[in-house]
């Protein structure tokens, strides 16, 4: 078997749904060629070298996949005998933990544990076949772990670099009420015209995660310096040396940002704590403004910039009569207070967008959790608006 730290194969990135625009935008700077951009990922050609680089970087995918071996699957039995044939052994040792996670679309398949356990038994039966021993196994996505897809007649069986999900970044201890994925709140920072260096204004900043991503893509701060394991560590062929030369890389990309003015705002004392102690965390607590009023006080700069408001969608009739009022004052706000500035309301509530009460120039589309959302971006004239060139 090839080394797959140098040896090229096919890889697979995937985010959320929506997300695969921005993805593919990161993957392009940090100078890979997609083969193919789908719903949901991205596909491309590298080394496991590759997706070492690829998982420190990325702000909005899911997972980095590595394909090990593609074969003909048409039932249970046709699975356990292509991956028993797969050498094992010279991807882990005994002492190695794994874990399986799968995507099984198949007629003989009403269960995925199912599926996953088959998994798990060809590789411990392999190894225990050439090594005496079998490797321990179980849900924790701390070990080595492996991904199969399998729809139809076709299966693939693939290292998932990754382990646990990229999409969350590390930082948020504390998540607050109903927080935002942070890869999604990425995204949506990317999704507007903020030029990263003008100002950046989050009024409602809940647990601030959408301030603090801000701050993270401004200062080019990458999600690897927040955490510490990832399951290509635990795979035969791992060089320490490799993934601590990276992280000195990313180190290095930090920038300062002159000027660079970040403000967030809640009108709840303990949203502003909770969100002071996770930009500590992520080291930009310094360039974030926090203050604790209503949105309606927030600064608001002459500089100009963006507005960027994630409100509650709300889910009671009391609820959705209370939420009318502060759509309503949003908009108000915005035309009022923000001209200059690009205006953005990610919302998941198109009814209670009306009463925002400006036409959107943009609305984009995206998802939270199964939440079909949009984040709407008003231009808001008066006087002269400074170009986020």
């Amino acid at each position: 078997m090839p080394d797959i730290f140098t040896a090229s194969g096919r890889m697979i990135i995937t985010c959320s749904k929506r997300l695969a625009p921005y993805l593919e935008q990161e993957v392009r700077e940090l100078g890979f060629e997609p083969e193919r951009t789908f719903a949901t990922g991205v596909e491309l050609k590298g080394t496991v070298q590759d997706c070492i680089k690829l998982n420190l970087n990325l702000r909005c995918a899911s997972q980095v996949l590595y394909s090990l071996k593609e074969f003909y699957c048409n039932g249970p039995d046709d699975l356990y005998e292509a991956l028993i044939r797969y050498p094992w052994e010279e991807l882990l040792t005994p002492e190695s933990y794994i874990s399986i996670t799968s995507n099984a679309q198949h007629f003989t398949v009403n269960n995925e544990l199912f599926v996953n356990v088959k998994v798990k038994d060809a590789i411990a039966d392999r190894m225990r076949r050439e090594t005496l021993l079998r490797p321990d196994s179980g849900p924790d996505l701390t070990g080595a772990v492996f991904h199969l897809y399998w729809h139809d007649n076709r299966a693939e069986i693939f290292l998932d670099t990754s382990g646990e999900t990229l999409a969350k970044h590390g930082y948020r201890k504390i998540p607050g009420k109903a927080p935002m994925l942070e890869a999604l709140a990425a995204s949506t920072v990317m999704a507007t015209k903020w030029n990263r260096k003008s100002t950046f204004i989050n009024p409602m900043c809940g647990s601030g995660t959408v301030a603090i991503e801000a701050a993270l893509i401004a200062t080019n701060r990458r999600p690897g310096l927040y955490r510490k394991n990832y399951s290509f560590m635990h795979v035969t062929g791992y060089d320490a040396s490799f993934y601590e030369s990276e992280i000195e890389k990313l180190k290095q990309l930090i920038t300062q940002v002159p000027g660079l003015r970040i403000i967030a705002s809640d009108i709840s004392d303990d949203a502003v704590k909770i969100s002071k102690v996770n930009a500590g965390i992520a080291g930009v607590e310094s360039l974030i403004e926090f203050s604790k009023c209503d949105f309606e006080e927030t600064p608001v700069p002459e500089n100009g910039g963006v507005v960027y408001f994630n409100p509650e969608y709300g889910e009671r009739l009391g609820e959705i009569s209370e939420l009318e009022n502060t759509y309503s004052r949003m908009g108000d706000f915005l035309k009022k207070k923000c001209q200059g500035y690009y205006g953005y309301i990610f919302t998941g509530n198109l009814d209670l967008a009306k009463k925002i009460g400006l036409k959107a120039s943009r609305r984009i589309e995206f998802y939270t959790s199964k939440i079909d959302c949009r984040l709407l971006e008003y231009e808001l004239y008066g006087g002269s608006r400074r170009e986020l060139k």
